[in-house]
């Protein structure tokens, strides 16, 4: 099922949409095997790729605790410091920057940027390398309908992706934790970015994106575990050789370049056959490629993913 329409930039206090009334449309959407239930509210339609036959229905996680549960280490290791410390934190104005290996290097203002993609809704299952996972309704527009528009090489092979650097936005930034060289950097092979389930996030719930989850735009891989899934980013560098990824280049032995979500492979310290969905006391197992395994294991055919985790 899918209907596209374009996400407001921002969203009055009265249109928003209260989290029983969405997870009660979401219902009814599966009743409706042809049709999108979403009366009373313009703010978005849905694409789902939910695939509950497959797999167990998915259960959407409060705005709550996706908004106080995060890790966004620019601002702190706590998970429940972020929504406190990012209440000054300035989303607008903000330009995205891309370049490198592409037809036409380009800057956009975000804003600029919405107006020229049409955004859409995705439910997404989040998979952290933690252990814990979560189910999120994203609003985002396709990272493939970015880089089409930039323009592909014969050279643009993988994707760099950068967070702000901002100290004075990001405590943590001017602090020493580890051996975390900031900005935080990701990167994708090509053909992972140009999947049609990428992402560039910038609202969840019907809401705009929040600063503790990303804001203004953010990356989300759903089939990768979640530190691949980049927040608050200032550029996009395509490139001929394999980009930078902070948490790889960190510790090599634990985080592999890939990340992709699979239960047979352990994380050094824990295993990665189980997680806790979060409001939930029990664990459940963890699916390959997160459940998204008809849509991307052909991306790895022939890839020793033991090997290259």
């Amino acid at each position: 099922m899918l209907t596209r329409q374009n996400y407001p930039n921002l969203i009055p206090s009265n249109q928003i949409t209260p989290e029983g009334v969405y997870k009660e449309r979401r219902e009814l959407m599966k009743l409706a095997a042809s049709a999108v239930v979403l009366a009373g509210t313009p703010l978005f339609s849905a694409l789902s790729y939910e695939r509950e036959k497959e797999s167990r229905s998915l259960e959407l996680t409060s705005y709550d605790q996706i908004t106080t549960y995060n890790n966004f280490y620019e601002f702190s290791t706590d998970k429940e410091a972020p929504s406190k410390l990012a209440k000054h934190f300035k989303p607008r104005a903000w330009t995205l920057r891309i370049e490198g290996e592409v037809q036409k290097k380009v800057t956009f203002d975000i804003d600029q940027l919405l107006k020229l993609i049409p955004s859409e809704e995705r439910i997404y299952r989040f998979r952290c390398v933690e252990g814990w996972s979560m189910v999120v309704p994203w609003v985002g527009i396709p990272l493939a309908s970015v880089l089409k528009y930039v323009g592909l090489t014969s050279k643009s092979k993988y994707v760099e992706f950068e967070t702000l650097f901002d100290p004075k936005q990001f405590p943590a930034q001017g602090q020493s934790f580890g051996s975390i060289a900031f900005p935080y950097r990701e990167g994708l092979r090509i053909d992972e970015a140009m999947n049609p389930l990428t992402l560039l996030a910038v609202g969840l719930y019907g809401k705009e994106l929040l600063p503790q989850n990303g804001a203004p735009i953010r990356l989300v891989v759903p089939w990768k575990y979640g530190f691949k899934s980049i927040k608050s980013i200032v550029s996009i560098t395509l490139k001929e050789k394999q980009t930078r990824s902070t948490w790889n280049e960190m510790a090599p032995k634990e985080y592999g370049f890939f990340a992709n979500v699979n239960p047979t492979v352990d994380h050094p310290r824990w295993s990665q056959a189980r997680e806790r969905p979060l409001g939930h006391f029990f664990k459940q197992d963890t699916l390959m490629f997160n459940g998204y395994g008809k849509e991307v294991a052909s991306l790895y055919k022939g890839v020793d993913l033991k090997k290259f985790y």
